[in-house]
């Protein structure tokens, strides 16, 4: 057996198909049971076989780590404890997008049912930017507020924290999001990336801010729990928060590894039970007519919640998380809704001129382009667009009129450019910035944008070249056509959930023929397909009705080729069927 999978070394999108992390199966799939295709897909993640047990039923018993390991959750914890005890008015800050809004919806949801008296503040993208400023802090404080409490922000608020403390108001970062050596005057920063954090505590550094978030309400109610809280009440049942968290981690693209897994695999089911309003009226509008999927939180859920941030009211996705008002939920999910298909129409703008200011030929280990009236609220997503065009990081810049310039950028794995923007941030380069190893943001005047991307690509290059190097399509299995069937597909999915860092797995099959291909949607190719064993199947490649995939499908009629994608179960009509996501072709 050859290291590229059906021998394919140059696709149709000129890349090699080789097996996911160098595992290669062992015997035929058709043939093999249950465990041993489980077992593979576990190694070809990186799994040690020690885990296998706890990675077919992730569960919170198996993988929750005792909070007190965190730096800060501890004197977090109390001050919290001491708040409610005392009924200070506290604060949820929360971040604008989906981990902002779904952090601070676990943390209200929490202190409402431990009697608190809480609140939150979110601040408009446009107008405020990300993060908590000097001027929203000391506001708060003059407003009552005793105690705030930010979420996914605040580990870069140096000024803002520092303004809060002289005000008099007593701050709680919790976040996720890398820091400097330098740590701002927060009462406590609980973040598992801390530079001085422990080792146990800095294996969970790909915790979105919203499982933090859940870890700081488990050491809570411990605390609560040690000072009689629940003697005359009942104690709150934490579980029925993951549903929320296990929205936040699959939308933040974070990995779904370790504790993560767990978060989603049990909010899943937490989710199915349809108990929050604001969560119920989301999967209504957003026509899911099956239990959501972790899939389904991606694309369906977490987009309309970070609709409101990016082109509308920056709360509306707290406010539908924290809602218990069916009546209300149902307004905010249709509002979101309608937020949403604005936002699609307005990325789709962006895009175009995006890709126009591109030069998908250049050698540069990075793009950045930028352009004058773009919404800022859509970059984000544009840049992620770019990087899949492009094969590189990707940031681009909205300019605005008084000369500043908000920047998103998305990266390759193996290639860091939240460290990277933090360097540009210390060498005096931005305005502001930080961010993850995936996915950045920062604040550029223009005139500094052509020496920042100078700076960018040469700390980059190095990791960019060895990302191009690696460059190949990964696959876990290879199947004959009549291998493509429901009883593989519901294997597969028991090694779910599947998303950033725990990947779904990807089947080559063939040969096949198409019988039948068109155009289909927003650009999409839809083909029937006949396999050289008598097999049928559908397949769809998605956006690909204009890029070489499509050009070959389209001119597949009688020549056999090898498809690579993900199989799905269809039951449209209520028939169930498998069709295959199409993410490469190459000819047989």
């Amino acid at each position: 057996m050859t290291n590229n999978v059906f021998n394919v070394a140059t696709s149709i999108l000129g890349q090699p198909w080789r097996w996911r992390g160098g595992v290669l199966p062992g015997g035929d799939l058709d043939g093999r049971g249950t465990d041993e295709l489980l077992h593979h897909l576990f190694r070809a993640r990186g799994a040690s076989q020690a885990d296998f047990a706890r990675l077919k039923a992730p569960t919170l018993r198996d993988w929750l780590p005792d909070p007190a390991i965190f730096s800060d959750m501890e004197a977090a914890a109390t001050r919290l404890a001491d708040a409610i005890a005392a009924g200070e008015a506290i604060v949820v800050f929360g971040d604008y997008d989906v981990d902002g809004a779904t952090s601070a919806a676990v943390l209200i949801r929490y202190l409402r049912m431990v009697g608190a008296t809480v609140g939150h503040y979110i601040p408009d993208r446009l107008l405020e930017g990300y993060g908590p400023s000097a001027d929203a802090l000391v506001a708060l404080k003059t407003a009552g507020a005793d105690l705030v409490v930010t979420v996914d922000c605040g580990t870069q608020g140096f000024e803002a924290l520092a303004a809060a403390r002289a005000a008099g108001l007593d701050v709680i970062v919790v976040d996720h999001h890398q820091p400097s050596t330098a740590l701002p005057l927060a009462l406590a920063l609980v973040n598992p990336n801390r530079l001085d954090e422990s080792v146990e505590a800095a294996a969970h550094g790909h915790l979105a801010a919203v499982g933090v978030a859940f870890l700081l309400v488990v050491a809570l109610n411990r605390q609560l729990r040690q000072r009689g809280a629940f003697a005359r009440q009942p104690e709150p049942q934490l579980t029925g928060l993951l549903d929320i968290v296990a929205l936040g981690t699959v939308a933040d693209v974070v990995p779904l590894t370790g504790l993560n897994r767990a978060f989603v695999t049990q909010g899943l089911k937490v989710m199915r039970a349809r108990r929050n309003p604001g969560l119920t009226a989301l999967i209504d509008v957003a026509g899911l007519t099956k239990p959501p999927a972790a899939r389904d939180l991606g694309f369906a859920l977490g987009p309309r919640v970070n609709a409101g941030g990016r082109v509308g009211k920056s709360d509306l996705g707290v406010r539908l998380l924290t809602t218990d008002d069916p009546a209300e939920a149902q307004a905010l999910a249709f509002e979101l809704d309608r937020l949403n298909i604005e936002r699609r129409s307005i990325e789709a703008e962006v895009t175009e001129a995006a890709l126009a200011l591109s030069n998908p030929e250049s050698n540069a280990a990075i793009a950045v382009v930028a352009g004058d009236g773009w919404h800022p609220g859509v970059i984000g997503i544009v840049a992620s667009r770019l990087k899949d065009r492009l094969h590189r990081p990707t940031i681009v810049i909205a300019l605005q009129d008084d000369g500043m310039g908000k920047g998103s950028g998305r990266s390759l794995p193996g290639v860091d450019l939240g460290a990277a923007v933090l360097a540009a941030k210390d060498h005096g380069l931005l305005v502001a910035g930080g961010g993850h190893a995936m996915a950045a943001g920062l604040t550029v005047t223009a005139d500094r944008i052509e020496a920042l991307t100078a700076f960018l690509n040469d700390r980059l290059a190095g990791a960019v070249d060895r990302a191009a190097a690696t460059r190949g399509l990964d696959c876990d299995a290879a199947v004959a056509p009549r291998g493509v069937n429901l009883a593989l597909v519901e294997t597969l999915d028991i090694a779910g959930p599947y998303g950033q860092g725990w990947p779904a797995p990807r089947v080559a099959s063939g040969p096949w023929t198409a019988v039948d291909c068109r155009i289909v949607g927003e650009n999409h190719v839809k083909l029937v397909l006949s396999g050289v064993d008598g097999a049928r199947c559908k397949a769809i490649a998605f956006r690909h009705a204009d890029t070489d995939v499509g050009a070959a499908l389209a001119g597949a009629r009688s020549r056999p080729f090898y498809l690579a994608g993900r199989i799905k179960r269809d039951d449209w009509k209520g028939d169930p069927s498998v069709e295959i996501e199409i993410d490469d072709m190459a000819w047989a």
